[in-house]
């Protein structure tokens, strides 16, 4: 009989939110246009995954002003840094129960 496998993340079961996550995790914060340039999402989209990962408490958003331009910046949590170590180690586990590791 297979080991029950553990549960994953729901939220970050989307490749966007799951991109999303893993730029914040490596560079802390990361403005809108980097997060748009680097996922190649539409701003629409984009923003709509942002608020997700923000109710959620997995990310702050800052909206404030360089110069005369809004500049959205998006910041990883704790709860959010928690969350998607939880969710690669879970993932990791996948794997051996799928014959691949």
């Amino acid at each position: 009989m297979s080991p029950q496998l553990p549960p994953l993340d729901p939220l970050l079961l989307s490749e966007l939110r799951l991109s999303i996550m893993s730029i914040l995790m490596q560079d802390e914060e990361a403005d809108f246009l980097y997060l748009k340039e680097k996922t190649s999402a539409t701003g629409g989209n984009l923003s709509v995954q942002i608020d997700k990962l923000s109710t959620a408490g997995y990310i702050e958003v800052e909206k404030g002003f360089v110069g005369k331009r809004t500049r959205t910046t998006c910041k990883i949590t704790e709860l959010g840094r928690q969350a998607f170590k939880v969710h690669f180690e879970a993932l990791k586990q996948y794997f051996p129960a799928a014959g691949l590791g």
